[in-house]
């Protein structure tokens, strides 16, 4: 049989649904061999030295590529799974099966690129061709109604601009049946202990167990909008911290790709039609929208997300002191709320969006620690980390990136009284503050001794005194980022009201 073989190169679009790539492929009739490669490169060190995918992100990847592989082998196709970087793999694989193309869906940021350049060089070498394709957001770079380089630097006006003249497309159709692999080696899934990773034991105060893989996305999606019908509320309950359907969950499905974004669109689509259709329904597309807005920036601006000047190139200088960031890093501040949020993402690799924003600030705006820390911290450690929305809300929170506005920050103490005024969300991560009451619980350093003696905690020995005066330190880094603002011109004043 001479039929055509293509090799679909699985990425961080762990589906069957909606792919264009498997789509195309099933079109050309051709013999089609699924492959995943866990690069190593993946599992090395970040440029502070943390894993640069930890055991949560690697547990949940090992999820979501045990159920493509399941789902695959139900439509009589298999995956295969390879421990080498992709540009050594894929063409051996070719070779061995006399492939004509390679399939997969592109990325947009240097490290993904480097991998893609590399694997195309030696599929150029053997004569395989290399085809990409569009997959990671709502709206396709060509129905844009700007070229890419003519992105706005605003988020609302992007928003406006393609809700006015831009329409997304269909997903693709699901495949029932898939061709049978050849004769090949498919390769072992690995264990965690295989990537010298170990898992802390799960947490029993996890907002959700989340489980990978397109199987479970789908069922999160099914429980929070048709079977829990908590979409008609998501712009009331989104800013929560506690439980599992303040929010829908669906980030870290989205970073694999085992949820299409343009599935969940159809999905609310249907809600408004058959259920209802508010703001509600409006806001979850509209947070669908940063994801889109965050990827076409990194598009646009290239390795700049990255650098520690950011977008704008604001040459901050940043301290890195470690004492004070591992204080951050374990929930040790002696600010509840800093401290509860650090503590959640510690034991299960997940926080609020509302928690993000408060840590965020709190490491740059009050420690003036370089951001990149917290945002390599983040990328070892979230299970739903996704480079260009991490990488771009760190650009944002340290005002180095578009849409900023100067220097912003939060006010811890007034965002714990407005997101968590009963105290419940930190009594939840910080059990030695359970007994102190609601009015106090924010500013525990306050207590008097009586008090801390009648609520049962210790604050330098057992809860830690607050590591820095919070006023004072807002005072000394807006001076120190105003006088690194200086000189840059500024062309325009960004707002981002809307997000914030």
């Amino acid at each position: 049989m001479n039929q055509d073989r293509i090799i679909l190169w699985y990425r961080n679009d762990l589906r069957i649904h909606d792919h264009e790539p498997l789509d195309q492929a099933i079109k050309t009739q051709a013999q089609i061999i699924p492959i995943y490669c866990f690069d190593p490169r993946q599992f090395g060190k970040t440029n502070f030295g943390f894993p640069k995918t930890g055991a949560f992100r690697a547990k949940f990847l090992i999820e979501s590529i045990a159920d493509l592989r399941n789902t695959l082998q139900k439509l009589g196709s298999n995956l295969i799974i390879s421990q080498q970087k992709p540009e050594i793999a894929i063409p051996q694989l070719a070779q061995e099966l006399k492939v004509k193309s390679v399939f997969f869906h592109r990325e947009v940021t240097a490290e993904e690129i480097q991998v893609e350049i590399a694997l195309h060089q030696a599929l150029k070498q053997i004569g395989v061709k290399f085809q990409s394709f569009w997959g990671h957001t709502l709206y396709h770079p060509d129905d844009l109604p700007f070229e890419i380089k003519q992105l706005p630097e605003v988020f609302t006006s992007f928003r406006k601009e393609i809700e006015k003249k831009s329409t997304i497309n269909p997903t693709f159709s699901t495949p029932k049946k898939l061709p049978f692999l050849p004769e090949v080696e498919l390769g072992e899934l690995p264990t965690l202990s295989k990537l010298n990773l170990e898992l802390p034991p799960q947490d029993s105060r996890a907002v959700l167990v989340f489980r990978g893989g397109e199987t479970a996305g789908k069922e999160r999606v099914k429980n929070y909008f048709w079977q829990q019908d908590c979409l008609k509320v998501y712009k009331e309950t989104r800013n929560g911290m506690l439980g599992a359907n303040y929010s829908s969950k669906f980030s870290p499905w989205l970073a694999l790709g085992c949820l299409s974004p343009r599935y969940i669109y159809e999905q609310v689509q249907e809600y408004e039609e058959r259920r209802v259709k508010n703001n509600s329904t409006y806001w979850l597309i509209f947070e669908l929208l940063w994801r889109d807005y965050f990827r076409f920036i990194c598009q646009k601006h290239g390795n700049k997300v990255f650098y520690k000047s950011g977008l704008q190139g604001v040459a901050i200088p940043w301290q890195e002191d470690w004492e004070k960031f591992r204080k951050w890093q374990e929930g040790k501040t002696g600010f509840p709320l800093v401290d509860a949020n650090m503590r959640e993402l510690l034991m299960t690799g997940f926080m609020s969006n509302r928690g993000r924003q408060n840590v965020a600030s709190f490491l740059t705006k009050n420690l003036g620690i370089n951001w990149q820390m917290g945002a390599e911290w983040f990328e070892s450690l979230l299970i739903d980390y996704d480079v260009c929305s991490n990488w771009g809300n760190w650009n944002y929170t340290a005002g180095v990136g578009n849409d900023a506005r100067g220097f912003r920050y939060f006010n811890i103490p007034k965002q714990a009284k407005d997101y968590d005024p009963e105290g419940k969300y930190v009594k939840h991560w910080l059990p030695e503050l359970a007994r102190v009451p609601a009015p106090k619980i924010h500013e525990p350093g306050k207590l008097s001794p009586a008090e801390q003696e009648k609520f049962g905690v210790k604050i330098g020995i057992n809860y830690p005194q607050p590591m820095i005066d919070l006023w004072q330190s807002v005072k000394e880094n807006e001076k120190i980022y105003n006088s690194a603002l200086k000189p840059s011109i500024r062309k325009q004043k960004y707002s981002m009201a809307d997000r914030y």
